[in-house]
C-alpha cells in the first residue's frame, strides 16, 4: 500500500514539475501564447470548422478531430470515426486527479440530460490497476463508455497534459471546443448548445 501512495506521490510531483516548467517556459509574445495553460478554454469562431471535407485533422479548434479505436471497460471496441453525425465529448481522465474527480458528477449528469456522446478515457498505465477505474465508476455510478488507453497511446496522440482535457467534437467531427482542466455542468451545456 505504501508503493502505491508512494507512485501516486510521484507522478503527482512529476506533473506539478511538468506543469511549472511548462509555464515557466512559454514566450511571453501573445501571438505565440501557450494553449496549455491548465483551465484555459478555446471556442471554434462561429461559422468555422463546420465541413469536415475540407477541413485538415488536427488538435487546434477548428480541425478534424484524429480518429482513434478503444476498447471499453466493457470489452466494447468504440472508434470517433463511426460517430459521425453525434456530438461528442472525449474526457481523457484517470482515477487519481482531484480535477477529474470533481467534474464526473457533472459529465453524468450532462449525459443524461443531453443528447451527447461522451468517451471518457482513462489514461490506463498510469493506474494501478483496472480495479481501481471499476471502483471509481461504480463509485460516481457512471453510465458513459469509459474507454482504456493502456499505452497512453492516444493521449499521446491528443498531446494530453494536463488531465482533465476535453474535446467538445460536433457532428461533423470537428474540434468546436477544448478546455484544460476541469468543466462544470454549466460550461458542458454552454459548449453543447453551440455544437452543430
Amino acid at each position: 500500500m505504501n508503493i502505491k501512495k508512494i507512485l501516486i506521490t510521484v507522478v503527482i510531483i512529476g506533473m506539478f514539475g511538468w506543469a511549472v516548467y511548462d509555464l515557466t517556459s512559454s514566450t511571453s509574445s501573445s501571438t505565440s501564447e501557450d494553449n496549455n495553460e491548465e483551465g484555459k478554454e478555446f471556442n471554434v469562431a462561429e461559422g468555422k470548422g463546420s465541413d469536415s471535407n475540407t477541413t485538415k485533422v488536427g488538435l487546434e479548434v477548428g480541425k478534424k478531430a484524429p480518429d482513434f479505436q478503444l476498447t471499453t471497460l466493457n470489452d466494447k471496441k468504440i472508434s470517433l470515426s463511426n460517430l459521425k453525425g453525434e456530438k461528442v465529448m472525449i474526457n481523457f481522465w484517470a482515477t487519481w486527479c482531484p480535477p477529474c474527480r470533481a467534474e464526473m458528477p457533472d459529465m453524468e449528469k450532462f449525459y443524461q440530460n443531453k443528447d451527447i456522446t461522451i468517451l471518457a478515457i482513462n489514461l490506463t498505465s498510469t493506474e494501478s490497476g483496472l480495479g481501481d477505474v471499476r471502483d471509481f465508476v461504480k463509485e460516481f455510478d457512471l453510465s458513459f463508455p469509459i474507454l482504456l488507453d493502456n499505452q497512453n497511446n492516444i493521449a499521446t496522440s491528443y498531446q494530453i497534459r494536463p488531465i482533465p482535457t476535453t474535446y467538445m467534437v460536433n457532428s461533423n467531427g470537428v474540434i468546436q471546443h477544448k478546455a484544460l482542466g476541469a468543466m462544470n455542468y454549466e460550461q458542458m451545456i454552454k459548449q453543447y448548445e453551440q455544437m452543430n
